[in-house]
């Protein structure tokens, strides 16, 4: 095989010298304390089971979409899961895209238009971001979750159309933004307001409906981005907005119009995971008491002072330095507990973390254990 260009591979080599080369890693079965599965809807036997029957029900014995959703690939169950979606968080339409990254590339890159302006906090996912890099709008981070930074900003450019873009969970620091008074300036300063709930389905809210419902702002919101490889336990995502913005994408949407469609297993799934969440109300009650527990024993053992302040089911301690946080996450996965390390470039240098994530099937036995282990392995005791 014909090797890399030498400017690929010095690129590598720099990512070894920096011990923050990527690679895939293998499957385990250490306890989990890494996946997006909050809820282990990924493993519900319930979800399974349904997905086959509503299948067969309806006479989907179909293994592909077989093309784009406006060519060939618009099956039944497209419309059968949007309605669900819109009428489960009480919107006025759902579009199904592939994945998070597709809806968030798809969304920015078509909908600011040249003179408009995207202002997002500058934690925002990467999928934002590369959509945005891809807008002809201008852009502007604002410091993240500080409102007096993005008034200053919506400020100085109230002229032109405004988007304003943040996260209900943010994927790294696992904290929200004060949505409410968010919501308050964008009227203030008529601008349009974005918000990823990536990692707030399924776990925020009192069915697991996400942040902006559960404060009953989807009104004055203008698109929400659902993701369902997280909560929902599957793969896929869906913009929520008004049936004008639906149509706009349809038609202007890159990474909608130009790929193959999910299978009628992959969107059955989708809508089989809200029938779940509809009942659901034990297994997340069970998520909210983790995430309670892991606080209190993080306070217990004197470890607060490394963990940013979250009431989410991600929970990021910084220990700064590849070396050292990779050497803690090789310690606490040695003794049975799957726990990553997350690296410079993907966070800042110096703000390198171990990122838990908590699930509604971890025991409190095993949160104070994995703690305890992180206290002996930080403090030496």
């Amino acid at each position: 095989m014909k090797k890399l260009p030498e400017t690929l591979f010095n690129k590598l080599a720099v990512r070894m010298q920096n011990n923050a080369l990527r690679q895939l890693p293998k499957a385990t079965d250490l306890v989990d304390f890494a996946s997006n599965d909050y809820l282990g809807f990924s493993n519900s036997n319930t979800i399974f089971e349904n997905t086959h029957q509503y299948l067969l029900e309806h006479n989907l014995i179909q293994n592909g979409a077989t093309g784009s959703r406006l060519l060939s690939g618009n099956h039944s169950v497209y419309q059968a899961a949007e309605d669900y979606i819109a009428q489960f968080h009480q919107a006025d339409s759902a579009l199904i895209f592939n994945s998070g990254y597709d809806a968030n590339v798809g969304f920015f890159s078509a909908v600011p238009q040249k003179g408009d302006l995207i202002v997002y906090d500058e934690l925002c996912h990467a999928s934002i971001r590369d959509g945005i890099q891809l807008s002809h709008a201008k852009s502007y981070k604002f410091l993240h979750n500080d409102l007096e930074d993005l008034e200053r900003l919506l400020a100085r450019h109230s002229e032109t159309i405004i988007y304003i873009v943040t996260e209900s969970v943010f994927s790294m620091d696992g904290d929200t933004p004060n949505l409410e008074e968010l919501v308050q300036l964008a009227e203030k300063y008529q601008a349009y307001v974005v918000v990823d709930e990536a990692h707030a389905l399924g776990v925020l809210g009192e069915k697991g409906e996400g942040l902006v419902q559960s404060l009953q702002l989807q009104e004055t919101v203008f698109a929400r981005i659902v993701t369902f490889g997280k909560g929902l336990g599957c793969h896929g995502a869906a913009i929520l907005g008004g049936e004008d913005l639906k149509s706009y994408l349809v038609n202007f949407a890159r990474s909608f119009i130009y790929t193959t469609g999910l299978s009628p297993h992959s969107v059955a799934t989708i809508l089989m995971g809200y029938h779940q969440l509809e009942m659901a109300r034990e297994v997340q009650q069970k998520l909210k008491n983790n995430i309670a527990h892991f606080n209190q024993e993080k306070n217990r053992l004197s470890l607060k002072p490394l963990f940013v302040h979250s009431k989410s089911g991600i929970q990021s301690a910084i220990l700064p330095g590849n070396e050292r946080v990779k050497n803690i996450a090789n310690q606490l996965q040695e003794k049975g507990f799957d726990v990553k390390a997350i690296l410079s470039p993907t966070v800042p240098e110096g703000q390198e973390r171990l990122r838990f994530c908590l699930h509604s099937f971890n025991s409190e036995k095993e949160i104070t254990e994995v703690l305890q282990l992180l206290s002996t392995f930080v403090f030496g005791h």
